[in-house]
């Protein structure tokens, strides 16, 4: 039997069920019936969902990319960023309507019901624009292929930081020889770096910014020290819920900690207190740009080892093929040549903290003198990312299942132990339910790699 056919409503629900339909005027879709730019013989239509200063360093490689490529006429398009553009990108494959080339999330691709709602990349057809499988992290490639093929080009890794003021770290005598922090390498080490760091802060001013209320940031800390525990999601038919509470609980009472020890003022605006003083925040990468423009004398690692095995969250930008039923001949080469160009001159996108995901740029003199992204370019070898399954992902339906439930436990409104046996009823729940994608579930779902 072949999948169900995705209607409307289902789009809708897959996206979270939100109340988006009335905004989708498709004038961002396009119709191909404006003029190419002159000179150019092929055009690709690129969606996006970048801003700030992504988006900033995204139109800087797609101008580079014209000048270079005066043929190819790319008209990008920025979407909003989260399930409107979800919404709006599977709405379009599945009208037949879609952009030549997109933008998603990794973690999101299993659940876009590839086959049908996205097109696999041609591996030879990418090799000849400078693209091939050994030019990337082995297990990075893999989370992009799907039943044998590959349907997302990865451009990076964004992972969870550890940034650290060093003007306070160097009075608590917490910098190596290097002028880095001191390695950590267990919960009571961690503790007593904090302990030290806040006996030289300013006062008024919070030891760690944590993110204590807010379920994406608590989700991507529960994930990174769950991995480093060597924690379990599933079986490999995802037939089975693996998760561990006791290791759960562990993590709980680890990010619990830093709010009933008195290291953490729950609400407080981190970054504005981490550019005020504050010895520690735990931040995405992409507010590199925030901090050095802020000129602080900082750093950043991956979040710190405590449960000794070196992980930290990661998820990954990644070129994906929207369906159209007549996918081929130049256009679709031209989105090939633009993505694979992207991915080769990552280094303007590396300025915006993000870890290149080919790695012969991780290799270039450039690259080496960035800081701080030369410190902490190991967590490309240590990545702890959701399981691949259709409800993962960023702003995926498991991340708003059990971001609330952590912040409950990390705010004190549940006790940890009873957290941890909800987030495995949660588990069990979504893994007999079914994608609204294509009405299957993620044991009958194409996740092979």
């Amino acid at each position: 039997m072949g999948r169900p056919d995705l209607s409307r409503r289902q789009l809708l629900a897959a996206a979270g069920g939100l109340s988006v339909a009335a905004s989708f005027g498709f004038a961002a879709l396009g119709t191909g019936a404006d003029a190419l730019a002159s000179g150019a013989d092929t055009r690709v239509r690129y969606w996006n969902l970048f801003s700030g200063g992504d988006g900033a360093n995204m139109i800087t490689m797609l101008d580079a990319f014209r000048q270079a490529n005066p043929d190819i006429d790319v008209k990008d398009s920025t979407l909003q960023w989260g399930n409107p553009f979800y919404t709006k990108l599977a709405m379009a494959a599945a009208g037949n309507r879609a952009p030549d080339l997109g933008v998603m999330h990794m973690g999101r691709v299993t659940g876009f019901s590839p086959g049908r709602l996205l097109d696999p990349w041609d591996v030879d057809l990418l090799a000849k624009y400078g693209v091939r499988e050994q030019d990337y992290n082995p297990a990075l490639w893999k989370r992009g292929v799907i039943d044998g093929k590959l349907y997302a080009l990865p451009l990076d890794i964004h992972v969870q930081l550890c940034f650290y003021r060093k003007d306070v770290l160097g009075k608590a005598g917490l910098l190596g020889d290097d002028g880095r922090m001191i390695p950590v390498t267990s919960t009571d080490e961690w503790f007593d770096v904090l302990k030290k760091a806040k006996a030289v802060q300013k006062k008024g001013l919070q030891t760690i910014g944590l993110w204590t209320n807010d379920q994406n940031f608590q989700w991507w800390f529960f994930v990174a020290f769950y991995t480093q525990l060597g924690g379990k999601w599933f079986n490999d038919a995802h037939t089975e819920v693996l998760f561990d509470p006791d290791k759960a609980t562990q993590v709980l009472e680890f990010l619990r900690r830093h709010v009933t020890d008195g290291y953490v003022v729950p609400g407080a605006p981190t970054g504005e207190q981490f550019i005020n003083g504050a010895p520690f925040t735990w931040e995405g990468n992409w507010s590199v740009p925030v901090f050095s423009g802020a000129k602080l004398d900082y750093g950043a690692t991956p979040l710190p080892p405590v449960f000794g095995t070196p992980a930290t969250h990661a998820e990954s930008h990644a070129f994906v093929l929207p369906h159209q039923a007549g996918r081929g001949g130049a256009t679709n080469e031209g989105a090939h040549e633009l993505a694979a160009y992207v991915v080769t001159h990552a280094l303007q996108w590396a300025a915006g903290g993000h870890i290149p995901a080919y790695t012969p740029t991780l290799s270039t003199a450039a690259y080496k003198k960035l800081t701080p992204q030369n410190e902490y370019v190991s967590a490309m070898d240590h990545q702890a990312t959701e399981p691949k399954v259709w409800f993962a992902g960023s702003t995926g339906v498991l991340a708003q299942d059990l971001g609330p439930v952590v912040v409950s436990s990390t705010m004190g409104s549940a006790k940890p132990a009873s957290v941890a046996r909800t987030m495995k009823k949660h588990l069990t729940k979504l893994l007999a339910s079914k994608n609204p994608m294509d009405g299957r579930t993620a044991a009958q779902g194409g996740v092979v790699a």
